[in-house]
């Protein structure tokens, strides 16, 4: 008896991303497509950060997936090779206030949107991973659920945002050493919640609209 699944995300997704959505895009008329992600919508402390990232389909870059399957080697690999080969990088973040201000949704929506606007090459279309289109987009747009297992260009942009995020976060490491952000990059690790229980947050990096920080 065969079954046909009514998910059909959890098992067609391929192996890898590719850029077949960017060749269909391209075919529409529609070449420069920016992928779109974001990295630090969890964390308890430091910012969220997005990337837009338009490719070159005749020069792509190596060893593109989702940043979350790669190891912190790997992504420095892929975050030099996109560097070297991308036809336009762009990233933008949104502090923790901008975050306590509005919410981890607006505030990444938010940060993505200003990504977008700040590519050297205007975008014809963005994929952006998730949901949620940004509101305010200078070009059409589509979101796609795990688009960063889907699209190469997203799987690009998330590899340039949480590089990025984590290269902040290794500088507030050095700022506030002995909390551990070089370790634990934010996210709520023991060694960061012993430390909050300590000494509470650290104004303008901890988000206060976050538990166990929330007022």
């Amino acid at each position: 008896m065969s079954r046909r699944s009514g998910s059909p995300l959890l098992f067609d997704l391929p192996v890898r991303p590719d850029f077949s959505e960017e060749r269909r895009l391209a075919r529409a008329g529609r070449g420069a497509v920016c992928g779109v992600d974001e990295a630090g919508r969890g964390p308890l402390a430091g910012p969220v950060v997005a990337a837009a990232v338009i490719l070159d389909g005749a020069n792509l870059p190596d060893g593109l997936d989702d940043s979350k399957r790669l190891s912190e080697a790997a992504r420095e690999k892929a975050f030099a090779s996109i560097l070297d080969k991308a036809r336009a990088i762009a990233f933008a973040s949104i502090g923790a206030e901008g975050v306590d201000g509005s919410d981890i949704r607006k505030a990444s929506l938010k940060a993505m949107r200003r990504a977008v606007m700040a590519l050297a090459a205007a975008p014809d279309f963005a994929l952006v991973d998730g949901r949620d289109e940004p509101p305010g987009l200078p070009c059409p747009a589509r979101a796609l659920i795990k688009g960063d297992q889907r699209s190469l260009s997203i799987a690009a942009a998330s590899i340039v945002a949480k590089v990025m995020r984590d290269r902040m976060m290794d500088a507030a490491g050095a700022r506030w050493p002995g909390w551990g952000f070089e370790s634990h990059k934010g996210y709520g690790s023991a060694r960061h919640l012993a430390a909050i229980g300590r000494n509470g947050g650290i104004a303008r990096l901890h988000r206060f609209s976050f538990a166990p920080l929330k007022r």
